[in-house]
């Protein structure tokens, strides 16, 4: 096999050096012929094994990549999603909808590896390109020669996807978000962009046509398809919701109704979004609308666990326009005050921090500021930076997540919703280079079965 990470070598395999951000494949090349790399490819050196020096090591990867496996992957159907919020949500009912019809599908990206049920976890939305394939070869191998996956915008301007080609790609929306990165939305549209143009030559485009973004993909004329509320190919022309929603949506010359567990106005998104997909695959729509009816949202999107008349919301939210969906989605079904224990990852663009906390103490009665991943930042500043230019006064500050979620249950009353925004589905508080043990769900489960 080809590895880029010397922990994952074994013997006889090849190890590419790749140069990085933070370190250099070079300073594992030891280790990897220590694990049995039999040959090594490095910008520069010689050792004991047979040595390939290259002045790109990544196009050389590339290159082997599709030499080795290239018939395999171009054989497989591949669905890749972009955009700000939205892209996991519909990637995995993408997967399950497939999956429902009797068309094997795997999943990759945020919330891990997916072959029907889950695999693993993996370390980014957008793994790695030597990752990425050792994962579209597993699902190969196991009969799963669809797969939809997340694209982020990180990973395709770092080259993640490279020489990958499409059959669907969907822009879902571009909100702010990674500009600590990108510095720019034009620069972080551009990123995304990049998708659009690895298509193959049948393959087809999904473009949110309500999105103020929508025309910059549109790269691919007389192959891109919309959807939307408001217009769009794949259009919602009414909805409502009562513990799920009826959607009544247009395609063609066709009107179908169809009932999700799903809720919210972003949901309704998602699913026209997994509707175009499907029929752009070439599913009939009546096959499409029993798959919809029994589809579940992944883990920490809009999870809701009733207690004591109240509910409790565990969502992933953690952009802007992220917690206004989440906080109108909830507004629907609180019939008393709307709690929120919420904080704001450190690291990251400090800009939307305040923005996001006017949101909460703007629309909910109280909230319980605290930590959600502070990284290398100190706590403090990033509270700070949340409280700049704060006019309210409905909350309080409690660092420790576990005791604010704890701190936020108490105050539930009948009718009460509690919204418990930023980390969804993840495990772990990344805190000064050490990942915390901790789950949201967990810590409300903990506190109910107490």
């Amino acid at each position: 096999m080809i590895r880029t990470d010397s922990r994952k070598v074994q013997k006889g395999d090849t190890f590419v050096a790749l140069p990085g951000i933070s370190s250099n494949g070079d300073q594992y090349i030891a280790k990897a012929i220590a694990a049995g790399a039999q040959c090594i490819v490095c910008r520069e050196g010689r050792y004991d094994v047979e040595t390939v020096n290259t002045g790109n090591p990544r196009k050389y990867l590339e290159e082997l990549l599709v030499k080795e496996y290239g018939d395999i992957i171009s054989s497989m159907t591949l669905i890749a999603l972009t955009g700000t919020n939205g892209k996991t949500t519909t990637c995995y009912l993408i997967a399950q909808a497939l999956n429902r019809m009797g068309r094997p599908c795997g999943y990759i990206g945020t919330i891990g590896f997916y072959l029907g049920e889950k695999v693993r976890d993996l370390p980014n939305t957008s793994v790695d390109i030597c990752e990425l394939y050792g994962l579209l070869l597993e699902a190969h191998e196991k009969g799963f020669d669809t797969v939809a996956l997340e694209a982020s915008s990180q990973g395709l301007d770092l080259g993640r996807l490279n020489t990958l080609k499409f059959d669907a790609a969907v822009f879902t929306n571009l909100t702010e978000d990674h500009l600590d990165y990108h510095k720019t939305m034009d620069r972080y549209a551009e990123a995304k962009q990049i998708l659009f143009r690895n298509l193959k030559p049948v393959g087809k485009a999904l473009v949110n046509s309500d999105d103020p973004y929508a025309q910059k993909f549109m790269l691919n004329p007389g192959r891109t398809y919309t959807y939307g509320i408001r217009s769009g190919d794949y259009k919602a022309e009414c909805f409502s919701y009562d513990a799920g929603t009826e959607l009544t949506y247009s395609a063609g010359a066709g009107v179908y109704k169809v009932r999700t567990a799903l809720m919210g106005d972003y949901n309704v998104y998602n699913t026209l979004a997994v509707i175009g997909v499907l029929d752009i695959l070439g599913l009939a729509h009546e096959d499409i609308v029993k798959a919809l009816e029994g589809l579940m949202a992944p883990d920490g999107r809009c999870d809701v666990i009733p207690y004591n008349s109240a509910a409790v919301v565990i969502d992933y939210a953690h952009t802007p326009d992220a917690v206004e969906n989440i906080i109108k989605t909830a507004e629907g079904f609180t019939r008393g005050r709307m709690l929120a224990v919420f904080g704001c990852t450190g690291d990251r663009e400090r800009e939307k921090r305040p923005v996001m906390t006017r949101l909460v103490l703007a629309n909910c009665s109280y909230a319980i500021i605290t930590d959600d991943d502070p990284h290398t930042e100190p706590e403090q500043q990033i509270i700070d930076d949340m409280l700049e230019g704060n006019t309210f006064d409905n909350y309080e500050v409690c660092p420790d997540r576990r005791e604010a979620i704890h701190r936020g249950m108490d105050m539930l009353q009948p009718g009460d919703s509690l919204l418990i925004l930023g980390k969804g589905h993840e495990n772990f508080i990344v805190m000064n280079g050490y990942s915390i043990p901790h789950n949201d769900r967990k810590a409300v489960l903990e506190y109910i079965n107490a």
